[in-house]
């Protein structure tokens, strides 16, 4: 099976199963498992950032974040289509008590600061006191530009807010602009990178920030349930993908690319984009979309159905198997 529905999908290879099954392991909720740890520090390193904490999800990682960030009746500004805000259960209100502010996402994936200023509340007691903005890198594909994440620090310091980036995909971000991580992550005040998208782990993401704000975090994954024991068995995996797997995500770019040029000559599919390793498809075949996806399911091809088509290349979708894509399309529309 081609599994296009999200670069989630990966298995892991084996030799990052053999460092799995390899690896050395303490408590990590007393802090001593040496792969957790080891982890932990390749992320400050890469992210420039003093000290990380692993957590088991992506979810969990932004939480605490945004829980480290603000307190009960605090805000914090992010867009309307956020996956912090919009897919990850509304925990921030639920759980925090934090009054998210969305705002529309520009067509580059940014937040107008303009509008962001127009949002952040008076210091007056009828409002919830605007503490953090929230961005995203990339969003549906698209990396952020450069310039902006500038722009966003110097805004946050104008303005005494803090600066959270859910970096979920911020290594095809830097990958896309051919920089180091840290070019990108250092503007920030916490940075949430994940593991188990583009990145093939099985599970877990990687909190980022200064000691002070990770010590916070440190509680709130406790209070959360996040604190695992012998976390070094997944960990390794980590540690593996982010030894060997981020200079690779140049090749789900260009299997993105060429299969949006493939896609783009084929009548009842008209490609509405191509970012990093997302294309998005407008179906308009006659048939439902619900059986074009069943068709393609059927030669082997799975999809999420819907008007707008969300195609993610990743480390298991090799340049045959694109060219195998292309085929079932045009043999399902």
């Amino acid at each position: 099976m081609i599994d296009l529905r999200s670069d989630t999908v990966t298995k892991p290879c084996a030799q990052m199963r053999q460092v799995m099954a390899d690896a050395e392991v303490g408590d990590d909720v007393f802090g001593d498992d040496p792969t957790v740890n080891a982890l932990q520090q390749k992320a400050v390193e890469l992210t420039g950032h003093e000290a990380a904490l692993f957590a088991p999800s992506g979810t969990q990682s932004n939480l605490l974040a945004l829980l480290a960030h603000c307190q009960r009746g605090d805000e914090y500004i992010v867009g309307q289509d956020a996956h912090t805000y919009k897919y990850e259960g509304g925990g921030a209100a639920v759980l925090g008590s934090i009054q998210p502010q969305p705002i529309e996402f520009e067509q580059d994936g940014s937040l107008s600061l303009e509008l962001v200023k127009r949002k952040i509340k008076p210091n007056d007691h009828h409002y919830a006191r605007t503490r953090l903005l929230s961005i995203e890198n990339t969003v549906s594909g698209k990396p952020l530009p450069m310039a902006y994440l500038s722009d966003a620090r110097k805004f946050c310091d104008e303005h005494g807010l803090g600066l959270h980036l859910d970096g979920a995909r911020v290594f095809n971000a830097a990958v896309h602009h051919k920089v180091s991580v840290k070019e990108i992550t250092s503007e920030m005040d916490s940075v949430s990178i994940c593991l188990s998208k583009g990145l093939g782990t099985p599970l877990g993401s990687v909190l980022c920030g200064s000691k002070a704000f990770i010590h916070e975090a440190h509680k709130w994954r406790k209070m959360l349930g996040g604190g695992m024991r012998q976390a070094g068995i997944v960990a390794a995996a980590g540690l593996y993908a982010l030894e060997n797997n981020i200079e690779r995500l140049v090749e789900d770019h260009e299997n993105a690319d060429f299969l949006a040029g493939e896609l783009s000559n084929l009548e009842g599919i008209v490609v509405a984009g191509c970012a990093t390793n997302m294309v998005f498809v407008n179906y308009q075949g006659t048939k439902p979309v619900s059986e074009f996806a069943e068709a393609l399911y059927n030669q082997g091809v799975n999809i999420c159905a819907g008007e707008q088509i969300r195609l993610v290349l990743h480390k298991d979708v090799t340049r045959e198997d694109c060219v195998s894509v292309v085929e079932a399309i045009k043999n399902a529309i």
